[in-house]
């Protein structure tokens, strides 16, 4: 299914990479499907057919924003504003089999500042992904992934202890999974094994060195859920970690990690469904200069269905994160959000969303507050194209003796979308 719904923000169109559907769960206790959110809800008037290959299909599309800016290299003071086009030309392709898939996908982001040519810049991302379906129940899915990335002005992980970068700061990830899942009637196992690689491009001055952010990041871990009724399980999982930074020194910031937890997802009557987990994460860094870092730790997402036109959302999460900033093992992270869906027409869809972020940076005085508002206007002319219109503003409050940028940033942001 390919719609034409995704948020202008990241202007693009809806599912930016191939996904695997999940394996045949007919039956399962474990399908989630009971309520249907405004943009999950199928409109075959505006799906892309996409063309046929053999036992494939292929989606070709093409985004173009124009987006005005307020406050581009994201200061206090002395704002430059700008006007930035992006052109985001994608190809996904996906399996049509009625057992295992296989998908594609290839994208691209050229963006092209008016008056500051300095921040130019492109981006883009090989993936391919697949699943074995093993039996009814049991499947093993992978997934490999490369990208070229720009870290943007506003990412709280942006800039030095000298200040802001010359240019933006751009690195390579390299992404790969894999993922076990096993079915007993009421018993669902899954294992996972994640790998990230980072490779952040240098700035050309000691002053603004990235290489210190090298590393490589390996997560693996398993969950067990079991199903008190065909709409709700209750569910464990542990998750452990290892980060290795490339370059030994007084900064290095590899350590072992994990998080352990318990939790429950349900989809339980006709007005609400979600996922919610509570447990207990902790960090141990190598350099004995960095004390550990522990905590509770918490996720959750939640779905309210008032109407069959109208998806409220309520997320939340606590996390321990990387930190940049010179002296800070790493930082606590906790957020919230909500947003809300609405199809005013079939064709018409109005969405909102707020979040508010909290980081509390260990081993030096820094605390971080982020306030983060984003409305959209999505209108689908037809099953190849959809306009949108975005208005995001953006709040950073950042305090201590070793406090970060703060600032305001609004966006207004037009994008057209082709799909085919």
């Amino acid at each position: 299914m390919r719609i034409l719904t995704c948020s202008a923000v990241a202007a693009c169109i809806a599912l930016t990479a191939p996904q695997i559907a999940q394996a045949q769960d007919l039956g399962s206790n474990f399908k989630r499907d009971k309520n249907v959110s405004v943009r999950q809800r199928p409109r075959p008037d505006y799906e892309a057919t996409g063309q046929k290959a053999g036992g494939f299909t292929v989606y070709p599309r093409v985004t173009v924003d124009l987006e005005h800016n307020d406050n581009i290299y994201a200061v206090a003071t002395g704002k430059t504003d700008d006007n930035i086009w992006r052109v985001k030309p994608e190809l996904a392709v996906r399996s049509d089999w009625s057992r295992h898939a296989l998908g594609f996908f290839a994208g691209g982001n050229i963006i092209r500042y008016a008056d500051n040519s300095s921040e130019n810049t492109e981006e883009y991302t090989l993936s391919a992904n697949g699943r074995l379906d093993v039996e009814r129940g049991s499947s093993i899915s992978g997934s490999a992934q490369f990208q070229r990335l720009t870290e943007p002005r506003t990412a709280i992980t942006a800039g030095t202890p000298a200040g802001a970068t010359p240019k933006p700061v751009e690195y390579d990830l390299v992404t790969s999974s894999l993922v076990a899942v096993k079915e007993f009637n009421r018993l669902r196992l899954t294992g996972r094994l994640d790998d990230k690689d980072f490779d952040y491009k240098d700035q050309g001055s000691p002053l603004f060195n990235q290489n210190t952010r090298d590393r490589n990041e390996i997560y693996y871990g398993g969950k067990a859920e079991y199903a008190v009724s065909p709409d709700t399980a209750i569910y464990a999982t542990a998750t452990g970690n290892k980060k290795d930074y490339d370059l030994s020194s007084l900064t290095d910031r590899s350590s072992d990690g994990y998080v352990v937890g318990l939790g429950a997802n349900f989809d339980v009557s006709e007005l609400m469904r979600g996922d919610i987990q509570v447990g207990y994460m902790k960090q141990s860094y190598d350099l004995a200069t960095y004390k550990d870092i522990s905590g509770f730790s918490a996720a959750g997402r939640l779905e309210w269905f008032p109407t069959q036109l109208t998806t409220l959302g309520l997320n939340g999460s606590r996390s321990i994160e990387e930190s940049t900033a010179a002296g800070s093992q790493g930082y606590i992270a906790n957020n919230l959000g909500a947003s809300i869906d609405h199809e005013l027409m079939r064709n018409v869809l109005l969405s909102a969303t707020y979040s508010h972020g909290k980081d509390n940076y260990k081993g030096v005085d820094r605390d971080d507050k982020r306030d983060n508002f984003s409305a959209t206007a999505t209108y689908l002319l037809n099953r190849r194209v959809g306009l949108f219109l975005t208005y995001n503003y953006l709040k950073q409050d950042s305090s201590g003796a070793a406090k970060g940028a703060s600032f305001k940033d609004n966006k207004l942001i037009a994008s057209v979308a082709l799909q085919f």
